[in-house]
């Protein structure tokens, strides 16, 4: 249906809105941006402990020293993880970074990557610390087993403050983009 002035109501909630859109592409590219630059820090930070393994390498067979230890099992895993994670997280944040930001991107692609991005981008940090507690227990050993656990628990603190403060943005974004299409989609309306 059209109003008077020859306008569908698509057509009407686009001119209406077009400062809006606007300022969520401006948001969308800044909280990428940023988001990236911690991401490629990680994937630079992994990237480079992969080579440079706790305790060095053995002068004779170039092997790491530490090599048939859990530990040491433990923090390739962990940095392999934190390395893949946050080069995934680049990529979604530079796909939304080239993004046409067109109306419908904004209903379903744009919110869809932010939360791939939140999330890999979580989980590098996550697996980042675990890491580095492991290097930590690797070169302090077993004798020092009240620091190393002090230090681990204290490394979980920008786990935690990363989920903590970014709940409410994961929140909002999962209730306006989900919980509202669910209820509001033709298919699922009782009288559609």
């Amino acid at each position: 249906m059209k109003n008077a002035d020859g306008k569908t109501p698509h057509d009407l909630f686009a001119t209406e809105h077009k400062k809006l859109a606007r300022d969520g592409e401006k948001w969308m590219k800044e909280t990428a941006s940023s988001c990236m630059v911690v991401a490629t820090l990680i994937t630079t930070m992994m990237f480079a402990a992969a080579f440079t393994v706790p305790g060095g390498n053995d002068q004779e067979t170039g092997m790491p020293l530490y090599l048939h230890t859990k530990s040491f099992l433990f923090f390739a895993i962990s940095d392999a993880l934190a390395l893949v994670s946050s080069a995934t997280s680049i990529l979604i944040f530079l796909s939304m970074l080239t993004s046409r930001y067109a109306e419908e991107d904004f209903l379903s692609s744009l919110p869809n990557k932010l939360l791939t991005g939140l999330l890999t981008l979580f989980i590098s940090i996550a697996t980042m610390m675990m890491a580095f507690s492991s290097t930590l227990f690797m070169t302090l050993g077993y004798g020092y087993t009240w620091t190393t656990v002090t230090i681990t628990a204290v490394a979980c603190v920008p786990v935690t403050m990363y989920a903590f403060l970014q709940f409410h943005l994961v929140a909002d974004i999962v209730s306006h983009s989900y919980t509202t299409s669910l209820f509001l989609h033709p298919k699922n309306c009782l009288l559609g």
